[in-house]
């Protein structure tokens, strides 16, 4: 370790990040300037990357957890070689610049994943190394060695209070993924106060009761550091987290060490700042030796990644059906005859659609080696077990089914990591009751269109006994209006293999598959191959009229039975449409919306077991909507769905 170039770099990085908040008069200064004599050893020394190849399958990779110290991460980007450049350093938090506030996947190269809101980094970070170890795994031979890379997550006290990271941390512990390190940068301060307001642990002791390994060192002192990071990397048998203590907002003597130098204000000492650092006048200063001692460990990076690449060609050579799996892992392909692969159910099948559902999850898993998925300990209601595919485990890394045990938001944030790791599928299943539980983790999903397949079951008040508290009314609405997450509601078999199809065929963008409890019957009305091609539409037309369309009833789920049943006590002038994916048919030509929604008929009601509103949209001004505007009631699920007035006779006197 060269430690006068290492000395140096890391006084320049504070130098970017203050002089970067400072030309925004936002951001956040504490972190960037705490952690910069670790970013020095990391991204000049320790970590394995290629800034040339930022996509590296063996890269090592870096998440930055505590989000909100961004300019961390795109000041060591800047100066690593990445296509980061000194302007769009100093372009920090402008409009359609490649380095916002908070990080964004895809946005900046070398940036792994969307962080900002707290401890979701370090979830992220579970699921890279779980990707990581099931391809290790999986994919390496006796004779090549393709995946062996580790993956580092920076946190900090705010990262680690919430629960988020709590849930991940144990899961990592008990799941021995000894791939992962992370760093938490223990500066004593949160945002409002001193941390010991909040806070009184043992950091130490908390982790070695997980399963992990711990140790405490300086986090400016590099040689230490590094130390601690090579054992880390050395180290078998479980993840490692090395408590850096650190002095937020070092450099700025004004702020340091204090909780004003979380956010900008130390920016305000920019100019002494700079002096007391060695810098020269002027700002966003970078050294030619800086610029030299990266181009050397560039070209460094290029010949280990060179050796990569050779070890790699010549396994894809020896190992052809490997090498082939795992490019369409990352290709994210889908076999174009993923229908004919799975079965048509019986005419007479009768059951909940989450029965369903676990006879097409097998099937789609037998076509995608790459699929896996994951259940909070509710295997058995949420029916998505694969059979014959072994469990996840230290032991078994190669099993396809996870326990994610009760830690629903640890399982959203853990599969976005696995999606952004890019090398499998991941899915995980909950009561959609519990859907708010792992909210935060969908909506990053849906902002860095990662293509993660949630599926929620016990739909709505059909749950029944259960009563209000797990019948959950507003919960499809709720997700409906998450940006870019297609939410599926099949109403029989062949609707839900038409939403695993089309789950599965999406990537760029999550999807929630929403199945019932309670057994719904086969729609026989229409061809198989219409009910499937109607969800990858979003809504299509189930029951025609026989005559002049005199009125329209939209539905989805299980109360599409109803709606053909009050269709039928009408008559021939009535049009059954189902619905199961509104986000889908939004995207649909405006020919195509009209053809199923004609305009001129305004004679329409929508009937859902769950929470009116949005359905006014679908309905128009003349239309109605027969919906559950309250809690739903404990009693068996039938006679709950008929109090509630979830039935044809409803619909009847809605349409007058």
């Amino acid at each position: 370790m060269n430690k006068e170039a290492l000395a140096r770099v890391a006084a320049e990085a504070r130098g970017l990040a203050i002089d970067g908040v400072n030309a925004c008069s936002s951001g956040h200064l504490g972190l960037p300037l705490g952690c910069a004599d670790m970013g020095a050893v990391l991204f000049g020394n320790a970590l394995n990357f290629n800034p040339a190849a930022p996509k590296w399958l063996n890269r090592d990779r870096f998440i930055l957890s505590a989000g909100h110290g961004s300019m961390f991460i795109y000041s060591w980007l800047h100066l690593a070689g990445y296509a980061v450049s000194l302007d769009d350093v100093k372009s920090f938090r402008k409009l359609h610049s490649i380095t916002p506030g908070h990080p964004e996947y895809d946005e900046t190269p070398g940036v792994e994943a969307t962080t900002g809101p707290l401890g979701q980094g370090i979830g992220n970070a579970v699921g890279y190394a779980l990707s990581g170890k099931r391809a290790a795994a999986h994919f390496n031979t006796a004779e090549h060695i393709i995946f062996n890379h580790h993956v580092v997550a920076l946190a900090g006290d705010g990262c680690l209070q919430e629960g988020v990271a709590q849930e991940a941390i144990a899961f990592a512990g008990h799941n021995k993924l000894d791939n992962l390190i992370l760093i938490y940068d223990s500066n004593d301060v949160t945002l409002d106060a001193m941390a010991d307001v909040t806070q009184g642990w043992d950091p130490e002791q908390y982790f070695q009761s997980l399963g992990w390994n711990a140790v405490t060192v300086d986090g400016h002192d590099q040689t230490a550091f590094l130390n601690a990071f090579s054992a880390a990397k050395a180290s078998s048998g479980t993840p490692t987290v090395i408590i850096a203590k650190t002095e937020i907002g070092r450099g700025i003597p004004e702020v340091a060490g204090k909780a004003a130098a979380h956010g900008e204000s130390g920016a305000n000492f920019a100019e002494t700042a700079r002096a007391g650092l060695g810098l020269p006048e002027g700002t966003f200063f970078v050294s030619e030796e800086t610029r030299t001692y990266f181009a050397e460990q560039a070209t460094k990076q290029a010949e280990t990644f060179s050796q990569w690449q050779a070890t790699y060609e010549a396994w894809s050579t020896e190992n052809p059906e490997l090498s082939e799996e795992l490019t369409s892992g990352v290709s994210k392909a889908v076999p174009t005859d993923l229908s004919e692969q799975i079965p048509e159910f019986a005419a007479d099948y009768a059951d909940a659609t989450r029965g369903a559902g676990g006879v097409v999850i097998n099937a789609v898993a037998k076509a995608m080696p790459n699929f896996i998925t994951g259940s909070a300990d509710l295997y058995g209601s949420t029916k998505n077990y694969l059979k014959g595919e072994g469990d996840y485990s230290a032991s078994n890394p190669t099993g396809r089914n996870i326990w994610f045990g009760i830690r629903e938001h640890a399982m959203g944030a853990i599969c976005n990591g696995i999606a952004y790791d890019g090398l499998v599928r991941a899915s995980g299943a909950t009561f959609l009751v519990f859907a708010d539980y792992l909210r935060p983790a969908i909506r990053l999903a849906g902002l860095a269109k990662l293509p993660v397949t949630y599926i929620f079951t016990h739909d709505s008040v059909g749950v029944g006994e259960d009563g209000p508290t797990h019948q959950p009314v507003e919960t499809v609405s709720g997700l409906r209006v998450v940006p870019n997450l297609d939410v599926i509601r099949p109403a029989d078999p062949e609707e839900v293999a038409g939403a695993w199809i089309s789950a599965m065929q999406r990537i760029d963008g999550p999807t929630a598959l929403i199945l019932s409890r309670q057994k719904v019957l086969t729609l026989n009305q229409v061809s198989a191959e219409t009910r499937r091609e109607g969800v990858r539409q979003g809504a299509y037309i189930l029951r025609k009229e026989e005559g002049a369309l005199e009125c329209i009833i939209m539905a989805t789920g299980s109360e599409v039975e109803a709606a053909l049943n009050a269709a039928e006590q009408i008559g021939a002038g009535a049009r059954v449409v189902s619905a199961p994916c509104l986000e889908r048919f939004d995207r649909q030509s405006a020919e195509y919306r009209e053809e199923v929604l004609p305009a001129a008929c305004r004679k329409r009601v929508a009937i859902e077991a769950g929470v009116s509103g949005l359905w006014h949209k679908y309905t128009g001004l003349d239309g109605a909507v027969v919906g559950i505007d309250r809690f739903g009631i404990s009693a068996p699920g039938d006679v709950v769905l008929n109090t509630l007035g979830m039935n044809a006779e409803t619909i009847v006197k809605a349409l007058g």
